[in-house]
């Protein structure tokens, strides 16, 4: 005789507060993953407290001194000016790193030695900056003049330069070698990256008063070749947000004025050699230290113009002549198509004092 199966007890429908859940779960998803917060959430949200506490501080800034907000420019106002993005990248990317779990120093700036390695950065950016200086001179590319500061007036100026330029590399570094490029390592694939630089890209183009964008356009297309190789590497996503960092950190340049194509894209280059220094060295020490002195040698030491900046209170007086292809003219020496290779001699620098210790450039084999 056969057993007749017992009836199934009706399913029970799925509580409102269980359906919520999935729902919050989805959701949670889309913002975190394994790790925390995910990485692009993780970048916009710095940036857009940078920009919020930066616009507090000029705005307090302002207040407290009405002459800041001319357009008068001397090292008093560069030095506030630098100052208060310090403070804003330091403060948003506290606030990130107790979001994802971190601490500020994850952020590239941990490693070995950190005093040498930006003494080292230093030590090349002047060399490196002195080599393309000293090409321009000997071609008649560029001419100098009489030292135009003496005795305390070119040490005071010196030492407020210095500092100037400090801040500037603590802030682009601090920014796109430390906060951006760590962040966006984490989960960065070539999909993302080309996405990300394609939006570089279409802002800089649609930006009325951009200057030199096809330096932009030109390193985009030849930064895909090395990523494409790392693609399927461990190391790949650090190779992916290193082409789209030092795409934005082009972009980012387009604003100065008297800008070529050729400054940007070796501003570009330069983004990704100090991309290959953290990668070798282990911290963004040794790109803060060789930012910092490759601008304090070209604007004061040498007196040229910066990005097509030309400070007061100089050390040597300089122009430009000929060929502005050779000159950089008004963007001064890293406008020049010999920047080039002056940012080629820093990533030698880089890779024969630090290469052997870490892999640095991606191959195709592996």
């Amino acid at each position: 005789m056969e057993t007749q199966p017992a009836p199934r007890a009706p399913e029970e429908p799925e509580s409102t507060e269980t359906h919520a859940a999935a729902q919050k779960h989805d959701l949670f998803w889309v913002f975190a993953g394994e790790q925390g917060l995910r990485s692009g959430w993780a970048a916009t949200l710095f940036v857009a407290l940078f920009y919020l506490i930066t616009f507090v501080l000029d705005t307090v800034a302002v207040t407290l001194d009405p002459a800041l907000a001319s357009n008068t420019v001397s090292a008093r106002s560069m030095l506030v000016g630098e100052l208060l993005p310090v403070l804003a990248i330091a403060a948003a990317g506290l606030f990130v790193s107790r979001v994802q779990e971190r601490r500020l120093l994850d952020y590239n700036l941990r490693g070995r030695a950190p005093g040498m390695r930006f003494a080292a950065g230093a030590a090349a950016g002047f060399a490196a900056l002195t080599v393309l200086v000293g090409v321009e001179a000997l071609g008649g590319w560029l001419r100098f003049g009489p030292e135009t500061l003496h005795g305390a007036a070119a040490a005071k100026y010196a030492a407020i330069w210095a500092v100037d330029f400090l801040l500037v590399g603590l802030f682009e570094e601090g920014s796109f070698r430390c906060v951006l490029l760590a962040t966006l390592e984490r989960g960065m694939t070539f999909a993302w990256a080309l996405a990300t630089v394609a939006g570089a890209c279409l802002v800089v183009s649609l930006r009325p008063h951009a200057q030199g964008t096809g330096g932009v356009y030109l390193f985009a297309v030849l930064g895909a070749i090395p990523c494409l190789l790392a693609a399927r590497r461990a190391s790949g996503g650090f190779w992916q947000a290193a082409w789209a960092t030092s795409t934005i950190f082009g972009a980012y340049h387009t604003s100065n004025h008297g800008e070529m194509w050729i400054g940007i894209f070796t501003a570009s280059a330069i983004g990704w050699v100090f991309c290959v220094s953290v990668r070798v060295t282990g911290s963004a020490w040794w790109a803060i230290g060789c930012h910092a002195a490759w601008d304090w040698a070209e604007t004061y030491f040498y007196g040229t113009a910066n990005s097509g900046f030309a400070a007061p209170g100089h050390l040597f007086t300089s122009t430009a002549h000929g060929n502005v292809l050779l000159s950089g003219g008004a963007a001064g020496p890293e406008g020049s198509v010999l920047a080039v290779p002056a940012t080629a001699l820093l990533l030698g620098l880089a890779l024969l004092v630090y290469g052997r210790r870490r892999g640095a450039m991606p191959t195709a084999a592996g």
